[in-house]
């Protein structure tokens, strides 16, 4: 499982559960709240309208006194009220009033009077003087229609002669209820969402910067030439761009570390036979020996040392470039014009060898690169076009954009003996070489290996493969127009 994957399964987890606990506390608080809310203002009330029929009931007229006709003209009341969006056009608070045996003196629906509501606990409670309430049900065949009871004592100095119970309909609260309801659920639902897209960006944020971490690890891993990723573009210098810096760093000591043991190992096995031959040479030439054997000893001595000179300078242009990470300098570079110069600059070569060389360059073969590295990499491969040609033969040399268009071909046409099969795979590698004709001495074989180097750094891909058409061997290298 990916791990995008698994860190938004877990914020998921973790959010849902904190939500549904959220929500499972929060919706079961808001019923009971409400009605907690309601019994407070009832409990208020009827302390209030306690103290209004107070003289009435002493006076022993509270079913036709004042505080009777004040009542039954509140219960007609229309107030017009909008609550919430909910209209409210009538009063649904009920009074009735018992005496101090319970029996109901006073009703403001007039249902009730006469009745004993001694043994419900709002009268009961209330004449022992305790805090009398409760809620029942007042249809048996419904159980949704409980009704909230709170009671207050009416007093003649300190003893009770009544109790005062304010009542509303449980139901009345239900459109509040259910309108919390929704909307705890529809700003829940909107926090879930919002939430989970900031948990999409965040799994996204981590596992691209995991990937690209992983992606360069793994090229470098191939010996390709990657760039370190930036990390840290959306959140400044976090602990992934410091993660980067240090594989960074652990690759430059690694990568510096076995480049110089691979070159300081190859360099050994290369140098060992100029040097034996220098040595043997310079040995003979301590011993009595004719003059013309001295000259062609020491002139051994000179292809030796200029085979060791040419060795050194292309191990240093190779190493330069292998170090190089990308390209630094930009520059358009007419293919054409620089196949041009390079063919002239051989001229001198071609003519000893009675080669000619043909040139085909078409339009719009301008690159950018650095032409330094480009003009290097075009020269070792004419000069290996030169040196396998045979005598008398024709070198062709095209400059033209392949099929596509996305690259400008540089090729050379040799008609040498071309590559043999078991060299094909391993023309490309550092110090691998095949013998010249006309007894000529094995080249140093880092030229292959710099022209693929200079070829990658520009983003383009080099080939070499035998004519198919006639004997020869087709080297070409792909320039991207874009680089």
């Amino acid at each position: 499982m990916r791990i995008a994957l698994r860190l938004m399964l877990g914020f998921f987890l973790v959010l849902g559960l904190a939500l549904f606990v959220v929500l499972r506390v929060f919706l079961g608080e808001v019923e009971p709240g409400t009605r907690l809310a309601m019994e407070d203002s009832l409990v208020d009330a009827a302390y209030a309208y306690a103290q209004l029929a107070e003289p009435d009931m002493k006076a022993g007229v509270i079913a036709s006194g004042g505080f009777a006709q004040a009542m039954v003209a509140y219960r007609k009341a229309k107030p017009g009220a909008v609550l919430w969006g909910f209209r409210k056009d009538q009063v649904d608070t009920r009074i009735t009033i018992t005496d101090a045996q319970g029996r109901v003196v006073f009703d403001t629906s007039g249902v009730a009077v006469g009745q004993d509501h001694s043994r419900w606990n709002d009268v009961f409670k209330t004449l022992r003087g305790e805090y009398g309430a409760r809620s029942s049900v007042e249809d048996p065949q419904d159980p949704n229609s409980t009704v909230m009871h709170v009671a207050a004592p009416i007093r003649d100095g300190e003893r009770i002669i009544g109790v005062l119970t304010v009542s509303r309909p449980n139901q009345l609260l239900d459109p509040y209820i259910e309108r919390s309801r929704q909307r705890i659920l529809l700003w829940s639902w909107g926090l879930l969402g919002v939430s989970l897209l900031m948990g999409l960006l965040f799994s996204w944020w981590m596992a691209s910067s995991l990937s690209r971490l992983r992606s360069y690890a793994n090229a470098v891993a191939e010996g390709e030439r990657a760039e370190l990723p930036r990390m840290g573009q959306l959140s400044g210098h976090t602990e992934f761009h410091d993660l980067a810096q240090a594989v960074e760093r652990m690759r430059l000591k690694l990568e510096d570390k076995a480049y110089v043991e691979s070159y300081v190992h190859t360099l050994t096995h290369e140098l060992k036979s100029p040097l034996a031959a220098i040595r043997g040479a310079s040995e003979l030439l301590q011993e009595p020996m004719a003059e013309a054997d001295q000259r062609r000893f020491a002139g051994h001595i000179q292809r030796q040392t200029e085979r060791l000179q040419h060795l050194i300078d292309k191990l240093l242009g190779l190493a330069d470039v292998e170090q190089m990470r990308r390209l630094t300098v930009h520059d358009p570079v007419d293919l054409g014009a620089l196949t041009q110069e390079l063919v002239q600059a051989a001229e001198a070569r071609l003519r000893l060898k009675g080669l000619t060389a043909r040139l085909d360059v078409g339009a719009d073969v301008v690159v950018s690169g650095d032409r330094f590295l480009m003009q290097q990499a075009l020269q070792n491969l004419l000069d290996n076009a030169i040196e396998f040609s045979p005598n008398g033969g024709e070198l062709v040399v095209t400059v033209g954009l392949d099929a596509a268009g996305g690259f400008v071909v540089w090729s050379v046409l040799d008609q040498g003996p071309g590559v043999p099969d078991y060299a094909i795979h391993r023309i490309f590698e550092r110090f691998y070489s095949l013998p010249r004709g006309d007894h000529q001495d094995k080249s140093s074989g880092l030229g292959l290996c710099l022209v693929k180097e200079v070829a990658e750094l520009h983003g383009g891909t080099v080939s070499v493969h035998n004519a198919e058409a006639a004997d020869g061997c087709v080297a070409s290298v792909h320039w991207p127009l874009g680089t």
